[in-house]
């Protein structure tokens, strides 16, 4: 075996523990570095998360799930009563007075919804008509709003006189983004418990239907036998919202098509159907823009850029989200622990690294990397479906940086490995088979061993006249440094013509042209043959130097002889798990062999090269030769025509 064979799979051999059979398998590394990227990754990604640093991204995919999801169409069980700017224009002021207003509740109630909510803040007169509203607004059916204040704004109280069961809160909460996700059910005025606008609209439906709500233990709301789960401030993708008061998350019904509408004009020209607003909840209020009563929902980023949602359409939504649940059987959106969040982080981080551990082409592990982040998606997406919300921005990051992570850290491993082997191969072999050698690592060792392979290659074999009798007369070190001399020679000659040094022979050398890579083509098989008969030129030009340097220090000068024949050999590896060689066995190597020793006192130059005319037929018409006729070579029946290397031609 070569000496850089045997480096390499010494080296590669302490990978494997003991007892273990040995296994080159380079995509399976060691675990413990892909346990430790894991462990950081996800620990970095929670620490990041529970800081709210994943929130916003979190948001964004929550919107456009809800983006995608089915339209189910508008809730038969509400109307929308909206007052538009062209209703402004009509009545050629804002707020409209106290009279109009009076009028179109009086016409709704005519009729027979089951609740009017009037998302209309009245806490003062707007004359005239003053008597006229406070009439109607003492009918039971009619629920109008106050705003209660924090901070940053002071509250608005309802109109007077209004009984308390009867007065709601219009607060929308948004979230950090300005976006309203979430449905505030009930908070205090530091006074007392309000309920909502859309809440107490659906409570409104639930006593016209006999259906009973009530607040039991621990604070958690229930109607009938559907349980409104308080949001937290870590539910789902959140992780720092305030989630005071009694909060659940706002399930969209549509983007614009949540309720039947019509104008506050067509209420008081009677052109509104009554079977639009018979037995059904009816909401007045402004979408006018010029109002500025809009929010931004889930669907205002468009393509068209942000188009806010009138409030009147939100609170719509949020009264359509409790019919729904109640009446419908449709769900609320349900969270996972926060154990179950941190596994499912973990888990995708695992997955991440998996693929980058066990791929090694880029386009495998991209392909790989996008259909896993497909399927997070999909199964994200499907759960949305079912008003499940689970971290999809966290696995996602933790499955895309364990995997870029794992593949920096291989490539740097195998950079490394390869510096380390290029250095051992590039001792005895040129860079570019020590470069092939290296990509086809893997498929060149397996189970330890360097399969069997049958290909057309070029053997060089070399050997010095008169060895024995300069071994005689010199001490053994002096022969060994002299040695030394004349074989790093050749092997820096070998190397840098592409060849590989199969084995030293005492005073000689057997090199072979097109292993361990093999070579298929005739325009490849012919490189090999003329680089190994360039590199036995190249070793003669030298030794006329060499033997004048030795003769300076005293040493004896050297004569050899070169053998080259091109045809087919097996090259592998010989021997068991204790010894290893890599073999190169076959005809060719006997007659490259008897080339060499062949008509030895036939020899008129220091250094005589012969070739077999198998060689000859792939050197073209490249070099000097001189025909030696058909010979007979030791062991062999058949003579064989061999040819002598006079040098290259100069064309």
């Amino acid at each position: 075996m070569p000496n850089f064979f045997r480096q390499w799979h010494y080296l590669l051999k302490k990978r494997a523990a003991p007892g273990k059979k040995l296994s080159f398998s380079f995509p399976l590394p060691d675990l413990q570095p892909l346990i430790i990227i894991c462990i950081a990754v996800t620990g970095t990604l929670l620490g990041v998360r529970h800081l709210g640093g994943l929130q916003p991204l979190e948001l964004n995919a929550f919107d456009l799930m809800v983006q995608l999801q089915p339209d189910p169409g508008s809730d038969p069980r509400l109307l929308i009563v909206e007052i538009t700017e062209r209703d402004i224009k009509a009545f050629k002021q804002w707020p409209i007075s106290d009279a109009v207003l009076g009028k179109v509740i009086a016409e709704i109630a005519r009729l027979e919804p089951t609740a009017i909510g009037l998302d209309i803040i009245r806490d003062i007169p707007y004359p005239p008509g003053n008597a006229e509203l406070a009439t109607q607004l003492k009918n039971p059916k009619v629920f109008p709003i106050t705003f209660i204040g924090n901070s940053k704004n002071q509250g608005v109280p309802p109109p007077p006189n209004i009984p308390d069961e009867r007065v709601t809160f219009n607060n929308l909460v948004a979230d950090p983004d300005g976006i309203v996700r979430r449905n505030l059910i009930s908070a205090g005025d530091g006074k007392k418990t309000l309920f909502s606008f859309s809440s107490t609209l659906a409570f409104a439906y639930f006593d016209s239907h006999n259906i009973p709500y009530k607040t039991i233990e621990n604070d958690v709301f229930v109607v009938d036998k559907t349980v409104f789960s308080k949001l937290r401030s870590n539910s789902g993708g959140y992780q720092n919202i305030d989630a005071k008061g009694y909060q659940i998350l706002l399930d969209y019904r549509s983007a614009k098509n949540i309720a039947e509408t019509v104008t506050l004009t067509q209420v008081l020209q009677g052109k509104v159907d009554p079977k639009l607003a018979k037995g059904k909840i009816v909401l007045i209020g402004v979408t006018a823009p010029t109002v500025k009563d809009v929010f931004s929902t889930p669907y205002s980023a468009t393509k068209n850029g942000n188009i806010p949602t009138p409030g009147v359409l939100i609170h719509a939504a949020a009264t359509s989200q409790f019919l729904g649940a109640v009446l419908d059987g449709k769900g609320l959106f349900w969270y996972w622990e926060e154990w179950q969040e941190i596994v499912w982080i973990a888990v995708w981080s695992a997955v991440g690294g998996c693929l980058a551990w066990r791929l090694e082409k880029s386009v495998s592990l991209m392909g790989s990397a996008i259909a896993a982040c497909a399927s997070l998606f999909g199964f994200t997406f499907f759960l949305f479906l079912q008003q499940g919300w689970i971290p999809l921005i966290a696995p996602t990051l933790a499955l895309l940086i364990t995997a870029g992570v794992a593949v920096t850290y291989k490539y740097e491993q195998s950079r490394q490995q390869e510096q380390i082997v290029m250095r051992l191969l590039g001792q005895q072999t040129s860079p570019t088979i020590a470069n092939a050698l290296w990509k086809e690592r893997v498929h060149l060792l397996e189970s330890g061993l360097l399969p069997g392979k049958k290909l057309i290659a070029t053997i060089v074999l070399t050997d010095l006249q008169g060895f024995s009798t300069i071994s005689e007369k010199l001490p053994p070190e002096i022969v060994m440094s002299w040695l030394n001399e004349y074989l790093s020679a050749m092997a820096e000659e070998v190397q840098a013509h592409q060849g590989v040094i199969n084995k030293f022979t005492g005073d000689g050398m057997l090199a072979v042209f097109g292993v361990p890579i093999p070579r298929t083509t005739p325009a490849e098989i012919a490189e090999d043959a003329r680089l190994a008969v360039c590199c036995a030129l190249a070793i003669s030009s030298r030794l006329p130097q060499m033997n004048q340097n030795w003769r300076d220090r005293g040493l004896p000068a050297a004569r050899m002889r070169v053998g080259i024949f091109t045809g087919p050999v097996m090259v592998g590896s010989l021997g068991g798990t204790t010894r290893l060689e890599y073999g190169v066995i076959g005809d060719s190597v006997n007659i490259a062999s008897r080339l060499e020793s062949c008509e030895k006192d036939r020899q008129e130059d220091t250094c005589r090269i012969l070739i077999a005319e198998e060689t000859l037929l792939h050197l073209g018409n490249k070099f000097e030769v001189e025909s030696w006729g058909a010979l007979p070579l030791k062991g062999r029946e058949q003579k064989v025509n061999v040819y002598r290397i006079l040098g290259i031609k100069n064309l």
